[in-house]
């Protein structure tokens, strides 16, 4: 297929560059796939439209306050690093700006050398290698100079570093935010259980490669990133026990999808454990996990509209998306969000 056959009109101001208050009082848009129907709703409307039994799958990754500011140590020249992957203990694969100012063997120091990074490697694309050094503890001292890594379309800034974690978060490593999740409240996933709702947790951290534009001209032809997961046993045994049981497994974001899609077997049932996965999703693709999708809406020609378009069908996806488009719905991190049943 085409790229561009993934390609819509997006208005630049339905961009949301701040997040609603409160997260549930953001717009859902129903996608009813078997009768090829759409309806407009509020996130807060959910219980209503879930039934007991249903299993939501959420991704509970936290984004690393990963954007550091600090200075090179030969010049005092300023230098932008970004955490895009932990290799070992204090070894990072990162992206520097400016990237032509830093050889290996260069320093640059953060909070007035409180931390520093050692350049030990140029990667092939530019990315660089570095070794952090430090007294104390690394996380303490990334939340202390640590900048949240927002996406390069949100120019407003973050009053509260918060609103960019769902409210489940536990386990940091992500370069991004899961953002289907950024809609929940706790409150709402209350009522969910209180309506029969059962809720399982796995670990996909998000990396950059997110944002990373499909640039070849057929879909088939883009190189996917490749991000961590972790499955633990009891997770498993949740998804599986609600596979056996006709019960719908309803995944909250394109991580979690890609994830349950990449350890799933022909009927369905996923094993426990973790890796690494670089699964592309895209039409035509039969899904094997997941029975339904909770998204934000995504990038034209992206890889995750690719995705979503294989789960709802790329003609009525992109219909979905002029509807969306018309009425004014907010687009990508906080932006509103869609249910695809």
């Amino acid at each position: 297929m085409k790229t561009s056959d993934f390609d819509f009109h997006l208005p630049e101001e339905l961009i949301a560059q701040t997040p609603v208050e409160p997260r549930d009082s953001s717009r859902l848009l129903v996608l009813d796939r078997e009768r090829q129907t759409v309806n407009h709703k509020i996130f807060h409307d959910l219980p209503g439209l879930l039934k007991a039994g249903d299993l939501l799958v959420l991704n509970h990754t936290r984004v690393l306050p990963a954007r550091l500011i600090g200075v090179k140590q030969e010049t005092e020249a300023k230098i932008e690093l970004l955490l895009l992957r932990r290799e070992e203990r204090d070894v990072w694969e990162v992206l520097i700006k400016p990237a032509k100012r830093l050889k290996i063997g260069n320093k640059v120091l953060f909070g007035e050398g409180m931390l520093a990074a050692e350049v030990i490697e140029v990667l092939p694309d530019g990315n660089r290698k570095v070794r952090f050094q430090y007294e104390g503890v690394f996380e303490e001292l990334l939340d202390c100079l640590g900048r949240m890594p927002l996406p390069p379309y949100i120019r407003e800034q973050l009053e509260d570093q918060e609103r960019y974690q769902t409210v489940y978060a536990k386990e940091s490593g992500s370069a991004a935010a899961p953002t289907a999740g950024l809609h929940f409240t706790p409150e709402l996933l209350a009522k969910l259980q209180e309506r029969g709702v059962e809720t399982a947790e796995i670990l996909l951290h998000v990396g950059l490669g997110t944002f990373r534009p499909v640039k070849a001209e057929r879909i088939e032809e883009h190189v996917m990133h490749s991000e961590y997961y972790r499955v633990l046993p009891e997770a498993a045994e949740q998804i599986n026990r609600a596979k056996a049981e006709k019960r719908r497994v309803i995944a909250v974001g394109t991580t979690v999808t890609r994830t349950l899609e990449s350890i799933a077997d022909a009927e369905g049932l996923v094993r426990a454990g973790e890796g690494w996965t670089d699964i592309f999703i895209y039409p035509p693709y039969r899904f094997k996990a997941v029975d339904a999708l909770i998204t934000n809406f995504h990038f034209p020609k992206s890889t995750l509209v690719m995705l979503v378009s294989a789960f709802a069908g790329r003609e009525f996806l992109l219909q979905a998306y002029e509807t969306a488009v018309r009425e004014r719905y907010r687009f990508y991190s906080f932006g509103d969000s869609m249910l695809i049943i």
